[in-house]
């Protein structure tokens, strides 16, 4: 194996790396500040489909975090992209947030509940059993399934919330038919946000605090990978798994050298 390329470009996940419940990480500002003036291409990831750039933007700035919307990456973005590639100027049924609907309209999608192309799922407040049976009849009718990513659990300030993949499995369990998810772990979202900066998989390293989500997508997407303990998985969790990440790390202040 040659001697691998600099990194030229990052990509970063979010919750568990730069924040935690809603607080920044100690090194997250600092890196922050160091890619911005390193001029190297950079996005900030998350599998949540909530949040529009702009939203998540102010979010991050509210806890001392600049940054600039464009290097915002989420699921919901990479989902509008896969529909505009694969089926242009097509119609959906959506269960999901601002950050989902406003992708999707960017996109010159229609939203509506009328015999639509897709049926796509994200992450919601409050998943109505309403919509969920609306969603199910539209599926046994044709429509095709595309959740925006598969996590099954969302971190709260009072523990675990059921997230997409929870819902997607109850509505799986009505239909028969699994969704395509868009969202890490699958490499879709980052070769997708690689081109948005107009990055190369083997000049880019990926920082994640899962092994089963973010690693695992850098991996295959043909990164270098970053683990930071400061999330969800644990130090002896990581030889659990049949693949390594480049390297594990403490934190992500352990990485601001490398920018």
């Amino acid at each position: 194996m040659g001697e691998r390329k600099p990194i030229e470009s990052w990509l970063t996940d979010m919750d568990g790396v730069l924040i935690h419940e809603g607080i920044p990480i100690p090194g997250a500002e600092e890196f922050l500040k160091r890619l911005k003036e390193s001029g190297k291409p950079f996005l900030v990831l998350t599998n949540n489909s909530i949040y529009t750039q702009r939203d998540l933007h102010a979010r991050l700035r509210r806890m001392g975090l600049d940054v600039p919307q464009e290097n915002i990456w989420t699921s919901a973005l990479a989902t509008a992209q896969f529909l505009a590639d694969q089926r242009p100027n097509g119609t959906a049924y959506v269960i999901g947030e601002a950050g989902l609907t406003t992708a999707l309209h960017d996109i010159g999608y229609i939203l509506t509940d009328t015999d639509p192309d897709f049926v796509i799922l994200g992450e919601t407040r409050t998943y109505s059993f309403e919509a969920m049976t609306k969603a199910v009849r539209l599926i046994n009718d044709g429509a095709r399934f595309i959740a925006t990513n598969p996590d099954e659990t969302g971190p709260s300030a009072e523990g675990a919330l059921p997230a997409t993949g929870a819902v997607a499995a109850l509505i799986t369990a009505a239909t028969g038919k699994k969704p395509y998810f868009v969202g890490k772990p699958n490499p879709l979202m980052m070769r997708a946000g690689l081109n948005a900066i107009g990055a190369h998989s083997e000049t880019s390293a990926m920082i994640g605090d899962r092994m089963d989500t973010d690693v695992l997508a850098g991996l295959e997407a043909g990164m270098r990978t970053y683990l930071v303990l400061t999330g969800v998985t644990q130090p002896n969790e990581v030889d659990r798994f049949p693949y390594t990440p480049s390297k594990v790390v403490d934190s992500i202040s352990d990485l601001i050298d490398l920018v």
